[in-house]
């Protein structure tokens, strides 16, 4: 079992930034696959980013390739979120997930296992 805890949202002007983290429980943190998504009103829950477990690979949505960087800290049992530029349409409650799959595509809600309670980003213009 993994317990999964977002911090870091909050409200920032239009081309800010913000850092997600998201602290996991369990030893076995460091073999997850951990991955961001986000969900804004009204809408389904979309893909950000994912890290595999070592955090050699690193993949992103289009939309926010450039701005968002992912990273782990297997020692800490945390994943983080580094956003800038940060737009508008950006504005989302933020969840952190934990797979424990070796091989998927990690770009789908369905691949986790585990989620934070999530965290809210406003971006305000």
């Amino acid at each position: 079992q993994v317990q999964l805890v977002e911090s870091g949202g909050g409200l920032v002007q239009a081309g800010g930034s913000l850092r997600l983290s998201c602290a996991a429980s369990g030893r076995t943190f460091s073999s997850y696959c951990m991955g961001w998504f986000r969900q804004a009103p009204g809408k389904e829950r979309e893909f950000v980013a994912y890290i595999i477990w070592s955090g050699s690979s690193t993949y992103y949505a289009d939309s926010v390739k450039g701005r968002f960087t992912i990273s782990r800290d297997n020692a800490k049992n945390t994943v983080y979120l580094q956003m800038n530029s940060l737009k508008p349409e950006d504005t989302a409650v933020y969840y952190c997930a934990a797979s424990p799959k070796l091989y998927a595509a990690f770009k789908y809600v369905y691949d986790y296992n585990y989620w934070g309670q999530g965290t809210q980003v406003t971006v305000s213009s």
